[in-house]
Order: structure tokens, then sequence, then C-alpha cells
């Protein structure tokens, strides 16, 4: 016997249990099961995004560091932005999906368990999930994309660690510290201070291949050791690996959602506010009726952030000064919307008069 429901959620991970808590709120809420294995301890980690003071406060339940201001720097230059009403916040993931699960409700339930196979037949999809198989009318598919073997890349090593002496600037990010070794590709140190005690340091790499774990292990010990910083206590560890190309979905014959549908910024990796905007409208469609899943970045976002990374990859030379130039092109507010995909014409105008031309316009006319 099957048990019948409304939709299926494959993944509980950010997307996965968005959109399930979206579909919570709805009057009445589908019939809906996320399918999801693994706990939310096992794939703790940070994600963050530039939030006004109502978004931050939404997700209060799950903010771990909210900052205003937050730099970049290389060997000649330091960008220092103040966000005035868009701030720097970074949440922890178990938080965020502990807070998505208060939200559940008897007809939205997580099943902890993976799904083994799809078949699709007249009234929707089958699912065998264990032991237990379901039919569902809709099925979403959250789990992350298939990444081309030469794909572009942003992969990072990190630590959460404990220092035995107070750190200076507490109050600010470093999103990108450039004055580590740019033999490989480009390199980057990230920073968040959740306290003048408490950071989280990566080391992050932007190139199509992944180094072995002392390479990014080496190059955080360096950049500590040079700011004389000492670690206490070391509280975990934080690894992966975000695509900056197009991906492909682990089912085309399935409705992706997150990183595989779309939500994902090329140019920066950054995804939970694309997830945010997808998964909202996704939940408004179904339930006026309609299935098919929204897009949150726009193809001229899509071909500008291509653009962007082939001038990377062909000119890893300038990749720094780039990342630099365009900062140092706008405001923190500018800089924070267009990250965020809310950039407007004349941010758009700032970047690219910043931008180096010959090698934008030569990689334009390959296209």
């Amino acid at each position: 016997m099957s048990s019948n429901i409304d939709i299926a959620i494959i993944g509980g991970g950010s997307a996965g249990m968005s959109l399930a808590a979206n579909l919570a709120k709805l009057s009445p809420p589908p019939n809906t099961r996320v399918f999801e294995p693994a706990t939310r301890e096992a794939r703790a980690c940070h994600w963050s995004l530039w939030a006004n003071e109502q978004q931050a406060t939404s997700l209060r339940a799950a903010v771990k560091g909210r900052w205003q201001r937050w730099q970049l720097m290389d060997t000649k230059r330091r960008v220092v932005h103040n966000g005035g009403p868009l701030s720097y916040v970074s949440l922890s993931s178990k938080d965020y999906l502990s807070h998505c699960a208060d939200q559940l409700n008897d007809a939205v339930q997580v099943v902890p368990v993976g799904v083994d196979t799809v078949i699709p037949c007249a009234e929707g999809q089958r699912l065998q999930a264990g032991e237990h198989a379901y039919l569902a009318t809709h099925v979403f598919d959250s789990r992350p994309p298939k990444v081309d073997s030469n794909g572009l890349l942003q992969h990072f090593f990190g630590y959460e660690i404990r220092t035995r002496a107070p750190v200076t600037d507490a109050g600010i990010v470093t999103l990108m510290d450039f004055r580590v070794d740019q033999s490989r590709g480009l390199h980057f140190i990230y920073v968040l201070p959740f306290s003048r005690h408490h950071l989280l340091v990566e080391s992050t790499m932007i190139s199509k291949t992944h180094e072995p774990e002392h390479w990014y292990t080496t190059a955080i010990e360096k950049w500590l050791d040079a700011r004389g910083i000492s670690v206490s206590e070391q509280l975990a560890q934080e690894v992966g690996s975000i695509p900056m190309c197009a991906v492909s979905a682990q089912d085309p014959a399935l409705a992706s959602i997150g990183a595989a549908g779309g939500a994902l910024r090329r140019s920066s990796g950054y995804a939970f506010s694309y997830i945010q905007r997808q998964t909202t409208e996704l939940a408004a469609r179904i339930h006026a009726g309609h299935y098919d899943v929204p897009a949150p970045i726009s193809k001229q976002i899509i071909f500008m952030d291509d653009l962007f990374n082939r001038v990377l990859i062909e000119y890893p030379e300038l990749a720094s000064n780039v990342f630099m130039d365009m900062a140092s092109s706008l405001t923190g507010e500018q800089f924070a919307r267009f990250m965020s995909g809310q950039a407007s014409v004349l941010d758009w105008a700032r970047v690219v008069w910043a931008m180096p031309k010959r090698p934008f316009l030569k990689e334009l006319l390959r296209v």
C-alpha cells in the first residue's frame, strides 16, 4: 500500500525545509512530506546573506552573527563598507532548519529517511523511501546539483575557533583578504568574528581543482600567525564546494528547487536569499494551483555572472583586482544590493564601469 500525499520534497536542507515551512502556512496546507535521512547536527554549517531589519528579525532564531560593516583587502588596498539599512547576517544552518521544523504541522511533516526510487505513473510519482511507499501528485527535488568535472568552483576549508586574546575589529566581517598564496588560483581568507574571542576563519579558493586539506589549513595558520592570533580551542571544522557554473539536476524528470533549481548566484556562491525568494513564491503559486518553479535569478544576471567568471578563468592575474575594483566602485548599501541580486541600473553601471574593459569585451565577443 502507498500513502497518498499532495507534495513530496526530496531533501531537507535550506530549500526543502524553507518550502515546507512556507507550505505549512497555507490555509489549508497541502499534505506534504519532506524526505531527509541526515540529522541537522550532521549538516551543521553557516549560511550568510545581506538582510534588512525586517528580514533579520524574521530569522532571529537562527542568527549567529550580524554586522553593519565588512571589508575586502589586498596588498595595496582596503575597502571598508557600512551597509546602512542592510547588515551582513550569518545563520546557523542547524538552528535555521530547526526553526523551519517548528513551523510544520500535521499536514506538513519530515520523514527521516531518504528516497530510494521515484517512478512516474498516471497519478503522479511513486516514491520508495525505506520500507514505505508514497504516491505524490507533485515532487520537488532539493538535492544538491550535479557539477561538470571541469566546472568553476568556490571551495573552502575552515575552522571555528576561540582565541586566547581578544581580536581587534570584532565588529567587521572580512569577506575577502587576498594577502595569501595566489599560486594555485584566486585565493582569499574569509572571517566572521562572532565575538572578540570567537571566529570562523576559512581559506577559500575559486578554481576548477580542489586542493588537499593541508593546503587550506596551512593558509589559515599563516594568516592567524601573521596577526598574532593564538587559538585556545577549535570548536568545529567547515568544508564545502559551491558551483560557480551551470549545473544539472540529480533527476531531470523532477522539478528542482534550490541550487539545482537556479537559486545560486554563480559569481559569488551566495544562495540563501535566492532560495528564500524561490520557495516563498513557489508556495504562493502552489496555493493558486500552479506548480512551476520560479527562477529567482534573471537570465541577464546569469549572463553577466558567466561573463564575469570567464574573465576570472582567462585572466587569473586580474582576479583579485576585479573584486577590489567592484567593491571600490560601490557604497556599502549598493554592494549589498548587488550581491543580493537587487541592484539598480545605476549600481550595475557603476560595476561595469569599474571593470577592466579589454578582458570583458574580449570574453563578450566569444559568446
